[in-house]
């Protein structure tokens, strides 16, 4: 999925204010998306959100978390996805946005895939090769995470930084031995492949990750009518898909619309959002996300970017930048 949870360069602008206010007047938002193969493009393709709220809304694709962050900054964009690491890295330069729902958990979704004929079979065995990972991203963080929990010093891997479609690229070249990235790259490597480890395994040692939607904090207090339906749809399309999954087949109508707005092959959808875990409402407000998990991984996130160089400095608490409010009223609704 094209940089979807990379972290660019960001820049605080104080002009969002301003642009949230003028959205609010006209009931118009831009909701900022990436590639991520997820229930939620099902309520993009039906106009069901705009049909019970009233608003516009302009659907606009980025390639990177780092992307749409930085388009948040600009005041360009209202609500965006974005991976726990482009987002805590935004909350950590105190950037005004509220994590309100967890897009998904990212579970097995991302893997260390080590090429077949490498003679990589474990974490430790990285040593000495070359091994891609978009910089910054959810995956590089799970990748660095990984070494370190298996005793590997990271000086001793040429770790590369790469695109998810360089990583593709350099993969069918040769020119590298292993990656840690997401699909649509890891379901077309896989077959020349093995999978060594994943962000879901890594995940269970303390260390999850997972997507997010993130809103402006200003924005969101003058649209909570629309913030709560948007919840009530994101959880009506994500218990569609958990209570139907058989039938999101690459000729469903679902699927197709998966397909669609994240520009990927339909063949390829059904297996590849197996890997990801979709929440319930009750799970969303639980201690384990929004009522207190999200901060804690954003956290440890904070740290990790911290020693990449990437934030100066850590939040003291950043269970100020999550919010369970709009999850708690659309459940009272």
């Amino acid at each position: 999925m094209i940089q979807r949870r990379t972290i660019a360069t960001l820049v605080t602008l104080a002009t969002f204010g301003l642009a949230g206010g003028a959205m609010a007047q006209s009931k118009e938002v831009t909701f900022a998306h990436q590639d991520m193969l997820v229930p939620l493009r099902t309520v993009m393709e039906s106009g069901e959100l705009e049909k019970a709220t009233g608003y516009k809304i302009n659907w606009r694709m980025f390639g990177g978390g780092g992307d749409v962050i930085k388009a948040m900054a600009s005041g360009d964009i209202q609500i965006g996805e974005a991976g726990s690491s482009p987002l805590t890295a935004a909350a950590s330069q105190g950037q005004d946005i509220k994590l309100f729902w967890i897009l998904d958990d990212i579970a097995d979704a991302e893997a260390l895939v080590a090429r077949n004929g490498s003679g990589i079979k474990s974490m430790k065995d990285l040593k000495g090769k070359k091994v891609a990972t978009p910089f910054v991203s959810t995956a590089h963080y799970q990748l660095m995470v990984g070494m370190k929990l298996e005793g590997v010093d990271p000086k001793t891997v040429n770790v590369m930084n790469l695109r998810p479609p360089e990583v593709a690229a350099a993969w069918e070249r040769g020119d590298i031995d292993a990656t840690f990235i997401w699909d649509p790259v890891l379901s077309r490597i896989k077959g020349n492949g093995k999978v060594i480890a994943t962000s879901g395994s890594i995940g269970k040692k303390g260390y999850p990750t997972f997507d997010g939607i993130v809103v402006n904090a200003k924005w969101a207090a003058e649209n909570e009518a629309f913030m709560v339906e948007l919840v009530r749809q994101l959880a009506k399309a994500d218990e569609a898909y958990r209570t139907n999954t058989a039938k999101w087949t690459p000729d469903s109508a679902e699927v197709k619309a998966v397909a669609k707005w994240s520009k990927a092959d339909a063949k390829n959808v059904p297996a590849a959002m197996k890997l990801y875990r979709f929440l319930t409402l009750q799970e969303q407000a639980s201690p384990a996300w929004l009522g207190g998990g999200a901060a804690k991984a954003m956290t440890n996130t904070a740290i990790f970017l911290k020693e990449q160089g990437r934030i100066q400095e850590l939040k003291p608490n950043y269970a100020s930048f999550v919010t369970d409010v709009y999850v708690k009223k659309a459940m009272a609704k």
